[in-house]
């Protein structure tokens, strides 16, 4: 059997792909995802084939053509890269399967080398001394306290300083920030309610719903992120004066010179090319909101709290994500976990003296009790007695008689 297409003619995988992008329901970024799998990949290499047609074979041929070209023009590919495609076509052969298309979904059944999601690591002295010798980074890195502090102190003058800041502190996806409106803020109360994102479509930024239905959420503002906004409100009320008549005013808090919002792509190219003018590990915008969860998880927040300020749908998930946490709270447990164990063994943290050592005189007491004590009694009663000193005998003197009375 020959699936039809809309003319009539045997439908293609090409033709169903395009279909089923056209009528996903899912976020944009999601469709944008999917939607670049097809542009490079899965339509060039299995768009001419009859959707009824498509077997295993066909999958795997597909991905071997990608390493080959990938190794060809000496591009890195990752395990993570290949299984990010294989869900894609997945998807939408499985939406054919619920349609009645297909028998079968090959690209379930393609195997590829196992994936493992990527440990955020913290750039340690000796990690940044290792990566200014190699240029060798971690795939997902975060900064400590000190150096995100330096950062933004470095940038305090920028006229995005402001988004870095939020996105640093509290933890904003990119397109969260990018999407953050002045009617979303309350700088009196200290509040932002997270509800929307900005995200790029067919050439144009689309206002979408957050990323999960926990995402839409409040989070709260410390004193400084407030004092941030406001010196950005004013700058941008400033630029709006100079710019003249044509400022469109979108009333986003993060835009461009001529009042529209910026981009989720611009915060990324420009946070990019601060990193580089000031020298710093790099790490990608994302790894900000990494660093953001981490930093509050090493000062002492409570990891439900974190979930919140995330807008993570289970706890799980931000447990997970950031197991890595800097290396003075590693440190700090490590010291709690030693001290535990020395406590339990009756030895003084830090020295090799033991707890609560009873006066010399309270333990020659205590040692009376025990085995040792007892022997020694034993031992001590079988010794001789000392001889004791002879005393001189008192002299008894005049025995004194009564005398009887003499009869009457």
């Amino acid at each position: 059997m020959r699936l039809r297409g809309p003319a009539g003619s045997p439908l293609t995988v090409s033709e169903w792909l395009r279909r089923w992008l056209e009528n996903h329901p899912g976020a944009p970024s999601t469709v944008g995802g999917y939607a670049d799998h097809v542009r490079r990949y899965l339509n060039p290499l299995l768009g001419h084939l009859l959707l009824a047609e498509l077997s295993v074979v066909h999958v795997e041929e597909m991905f071997a053509v990608i390493a080959r070209e990938h190794e060809q023009a000496g591009r890195r590919l990752t395990a993570a890269t290949l299984d990010r495609i294989r869900a894609t076509l997945r998807a939408a052969l499985n939406a054919a399967l619920r349609q009645g298309l297909l028998e079968e979904n090959p690209a379930s059944l393609v195997a590829l080398p196992p994936t493992r999601r990527p440990r955020a690591v913290v750039w340690t002295a000796t990690r940044v001394e290792h990566w200014r010798k190699t240029g060798e980074r971690p795939a997902v890195a975060v900064w400590t306290a000190a150096q995100t502090a330096r950062f933004l102190d470095a940038i305090a003058a920028h006229r995005l300083y402001a988004a870095f800041h939020l996105i640093a502190l509290r933890g904003l996806r990119r397109g969260e920030a990018a999407g953050l409106r002045w009617c979303d803020v309350d700088l009196d109360e200290g509040t932002a309610v997270i509800c929307r994102q900005l995200q790029p479509r067919d050439g144009r930024l689309t206002v979408c719903p957050p990323k999960t239905a926990h995402s839409t959420r409040t989070i709260a503002l410390d004193r400084t992120t407030v004092a941030a906004l406001r010196a950005h409100r004013s700058r941008q009320q400033a630029e709006a004066d100079a710019y003249g008549e044509g400022y469109r005013d979108s009333g986003h808090v993060f835009t461009n010179l001529n009042g529209d919002p910026v981009a989720p792509g611009r915060l990324t190219h420009v946070f990019q090319k601060l990193i580089a003018e000031h020298g710093v590990p790099p790490i990608r915008l994302h790894d900000l909101r990494h660093g953001a969860a981490t930093l509050a998880l090493a000062a002492g927040v409570e990891l439900k709290v974190v979930q919140e300020m995330l807008g993570h749908s289970s706890i799980v998930l931000t447990a997970d994500t950031y197991t890595s946490v800097l290396p003075e709270v590693a440190h700090r447990a490590a010291e709690q976990t030693a001290a535990h164990l020395l406590r339990a063994a009756g030895v003084v943290p830090g020295t090799a003296r033991r707890r609560g050592r009873a006066p010399a005189r309270r333990r020659r007491l205590a040692a009376s009790h025990t085995w040792v004590g007892l022997v020694r009694r034993r031992r001590s009663s079988l010794r001789p007695e000392p001889a004791r000193p002879r005393t001189r005998a008192r002299s008894p003197g005049p025995v004194r008689t009564r005398t009887a009375a003499p009869a009457a």
